[in-house]
């Protein structure tokens, strides 16, 4: 195959398709599990006709409403303690260079490239070792710890883009710290807080692995939920609420999406 090196890898031959067949082996499968969910048989794999029982079924499933309602506390909490750390040490580190900032800087953002079962099991290891009964207050712990980054990141990509001046300007005209953080860099930083937050909080939401190992009895979040109900096979119910998780998760990125690229 020749290759012209002054075009774009996007028109070398083969490109197209190959990003076409990527996409749809990724997001092929959802599409169908979506399908599945309005399946009229109970078994999910053999389509009879539409329906929207799964749904109602879903809805009116007790343990299931339980599962969810714990996972929204958990994330709520987890979304709230997050955003507020993230948020005080995106405002420390942006104070100026000091020495050991590239280690904090790695330290805050190691959570996304340990893997997820390595955080799970010394998490549970630590609160083993300091005798912490396991339950939603682990749980909440775990995860305020695992979204910190998540959070972090927005707070801190907002800050870099701000003007120095601006906080400058407001302590020249006798503001002081809490003062000029209240009225010149709160109101710029909104967008970046806000969007980590969303993010946090559908991390935390769709969070399986760790809400495994480190919830005790009672604090079963819907992920965990989902995983019980496919252990004794798949109904168009799993596939109904696995497509309402789906759909919330979509709406939450995307609207964190859209705020972070509101303008100053």
């Amino acid at each position: 195959m020749k290759v012209d090196a002054s075009n774009p890898l996007w028109r070398f031959r083969g490109i197209t398709s190959t990003a076409m067949f990527f996409f749809a082996y990724l997001y092929l499968p959802i599409v169908v599990l979506i399908a599945l969910s309005f399946n009229e048989n109970r078994l999910a794999t053999i389509w009879t006709g539409f329906t929207m029982d799964w749904y109602v079924t879903a809805l009116s499933n007790d343990d299931m409403l339980r599962a969810a309602q714990n996972s929204i506390v958990i994330a709520v909490s987890a979304t709230v303690l997050a955003t507020i750390a993230a948020t005080l040490a995106a405002m420390g580190m942006s104070r100026g260079r000091f020495k050991g900032e590239s280690g904090v800087s790695a330290m805050l953002v190691l959570p996304l490239l340990v893997p997820e079962i390595v955080t799970a099991i010394a998490t549970l290891l630590f609160f083993v070792a300091l005798g912490i009964k396991l339950g939603l207050l682990t749980v909440i712990i775990a995860h305020t710890v695992f979204c910190i980054p998540f959070a972090y990141l927005p707070i801190r990509a907002r800050l870099e883009g701000m003007d120095p001046a601006l906080v400058e300007a407001a302590n020249d005209l006798y503001a002081n710290e809490w003062k000029a953080f209240r009225r010149v860099t709160l109101p710029l930083l909104w967008p970046g807080i806000l969007s980590g937050a969303m993010l946090s909080f559908i991390i935390s939401l769709d969070d399986f692995v760790i809400s495994y190992f480190v919830g005790g009895a009672g604090a079963t979040t819907l992920p965990i939920y989902i995983f019980g109900m496919i252990r004794i096979g798949i109904t168009p119910e799993v596939n109904a609420v696995s497509a309402m998780m789906l759909i919330v998760s979509i709406l939450f990125v995307s609207i964190s999406f859209l705020i972070d690229r509101i303008r100053y």
